[in-house]
């Protein structure tokens, strides 16, 4: 792998961060995240890239191993992969890591690329009364029918009834097993935090149980309980010492397991489902459904909040130790993969196809090594530049990271610890001054509108016999204004008739071609424009208000009231 790099030139932009190494679109690997590892599979120093592939859902389901650019090997799997790990399982020499492979309840081990192991999943309780029905079946002490009506009840059973003859002779001779299945899988180290150390399997469950399994017997070490399925893990610690496990569930929820209690320690609960969890250091990064990145403590308290441009497909840890340096890989559906340091955008990553899995670590000789795979099948290969370095600062459009900064507040001055003390003391009375202030502000709100209506000095008639709705334009620089109302019949059906519209202002300030207009019809819906044009006769720069009223025959209160702030005559000036 080492000397395909050195070979290959950079042909993308100066800029880059990356080496193209490898690109293959038609390589027919489907797999996902979960199902991907990078691991020094025969102690030589050399990582190999283990992918379960899903084939297409039915067939071609295998365990493919890549060496540089080629596949090495291939192993044909039962059943569809939920998640693959590299672990250590013992300390015999040479140390060469075996591969977990979860299918369906069953945990497939393999070393040296050869089937070593297979642990199945403990069965769950059996109903009792299913076991009893079944029971008097063998013993055909009931008739099909009665077995069906029981087990219908007990939401068991729905067969047609020329069918259920056949069921109970298959199977009235069976003994009764439920089963669950594997969801996700992650790796635990046993008593030491090295690289090389043993580590401890942990699988979570569709029925919400999380077990960690003995490296050497697979037996089950210990077992917690979720309030619902798991369906992604991230561990931390040892297992003898401390450790962690955060699990995001099929509830939404994401909760934070610990040694020292069987039940979840935290819970966070998020807006939308999770859809990739990485942890970064002590925090935890989690992308959701509503194209959003988040980050929380590892007590659950939010941090931060990244709004991405598409749904994220895929997310995995960069990690450079011999840096320093970590950050988020994130998979997005429009083609792209963005890297996130907290909340800092530092880099964007653009793809040929949509990114369905992400690996990023040791493969062959080469320490900064990026594998994704492609929805169509493709697999990419990129190597991070020696001379590649990331800024902290937000390439995302946005606010400046100064915004963020926290500000220097000052020491509590005894002007404000008195203020408190009298805050406490006199919390009850102040709380009542508040609600009484509060109070008359919402009598005094609501006398102003009730006035407001009776007046008729709203845009908008009150009546139920004329619903109306009115608003006025001004245009123009002046002296000359035209002056237009919108009038419109805001009624289901039933038109209004016989209007009149009528000016009021002051006649030594501005003149009206047309002060009084009558309307003998308003069409429901319909706007009305009604134009008429102010000239305004003052030199003075000053304007006032033009008061307009919608009336009916034979009423003395006007059904809508307007008042139009008229804008100062610019013209004079100009003239």
């Amino acid at each position: 792998m080492s000397s395909v790099s050195h070979e290959l030139k950079d042909t993308s932009v100066a800029s880059s961060k990356w080496l193209d190494a490898h690109y293959d679109p038609v390589a027919n690997l489907y797999t996902f995240s979960s199902c991907i590892a990078l691991s020094d599979l025969h102690g030589d120093g050399e990582n190999k890239l283990v992918v379960g592939d899903l084939g297409t859902g039915v067939c071609n389901v295998k365990l493919k191993v890549y060496r540089g650019t080629g596949v090495l090997s291939e192993s044909t799997l039962l059943d569809l992969p939920t998640g693959l790990v590299s672990f250590l399982m013992d300390l015999h020499e040479p140390r060469t890591p075996a591969i977990a492979v979860a299918s369906g309840p069953f945990i497939y081990v393999y070393k040296n690329l050869r089937p070593y192991f297979k642990f199945t999943l403990p069965s769950l309780e059996v109903n009792p009364l299913e076991q009893d029905v079944w029971s008097q079946a063998k013993e055909d002490m009931i008739d099909p029918m009665t077995l069906k009506e029981m087990l219908e009840g007990l939401r068991f059973l729905m067969l047609e009834p020329q069918e259920m003859e056949n069921f109970v002779l298959l199977h009235k001779e069976q003994p009764i097993r439920r089963q669950t299945v594997i969801t996700c899988i992650g790796m635990l180290k046993k008593n030491m935090a090295d690289e090389d150390a043993v580590s401890c399997l942990v699988i979570g469950t569709e029925n919400g149980d999380v077990y960690i399994l003995d490296p050497e017997a697979f037996t089950i070490l210990y077992k917690m309980s979720l309030p619902s399925s798991p369906t992604l893990m991230d561990v931390t610690g040892q297992f003898d010492v401390e450790f962690r496990i955060t699990v995001a569930c099929r509830n939404g929820n994401i909760y934070i397991l610990r040694r020292d209690s069987p039940k979840p320690k935290y819970c966070i609960e998020l807006s939308s489902h999770p859809v990739g969890l990485v942890r970064m250091g002590k925090n935890v990064v989690v992308g959701c459904t509503h194209e959003t990145l988040h980050g929380y403590t590892q007590k659950g308290k939010k941090l931060w909040t990244a709004y991405l441009p598409a749904p994220v497909t895929a997310m995995a840890l960069m990690d450079l130790p011999t840096r320093g340096f970590q950050a988020v890989l994130v998979g997005l559906a429009n083609c792209e993969v963005h890297m996130y340091r907290d909340k800092n955008l530092i880099s964007t990553i653009k793809t040929p196809d949509v990114v369905t899995s992400i690996c990023f670590g040791r493969y062959g000789r080469e320490d900064g090594t990026l594998i994704m795979t492609t929805k169509g099948g493709g697999l990419i290969v990129k190597i991070l530049k020696r001379t590649a370095v990331f800024d902290d600062r937000d390439s995302a459009p946005g606010p400046p990271i100064a915004q963020s900064i926290r500000l220097n507040v000052p020491k509590k001055t005894k002007l404000y610890v008195d203020q408190t003390l009298r805050e406490r003391e006199n919390a009850v009375a102040m709380h009542r001054a508040f609600q009484m202030d509060l109070s008359r502000l919402r009598l005094a709100a609501a006398r102003a509108y009730v006035k407001a209506l009776e007046s008729s000095l709203t845009p908008m008639s009150a009546s139920l016999t004329e619903p109306l709705k009115m608003n006025a334009v001004v245009q123009g620089l002046g002296p000359s204004f035209k002056l237009t109302l919108n009038i419109q019949n805001t009624a289901s059906c039933r038109p209004v008739m016989n209007l009149a519209i009528s000016f009021l202002y002051d006649e030594n300030l501005y003149s009206m071609r047309t002060a009084f207009f009558k309307i003998p019809l308003l069409v429901p819906g319909l706007n009305y424009p009604i134009d008429t044009f102010v000239e305004c006769l003052s030199d003075k720069g000053i304007s006032d208000i033009i008061k307009v009223f919608v009336l009916r025959e034979g009423k003395s209160a006007p059904l809508l009231t307007a008042h139009i702030n008229m804008p100062v005559s610019e013209g004079l000036a100009l003239n």
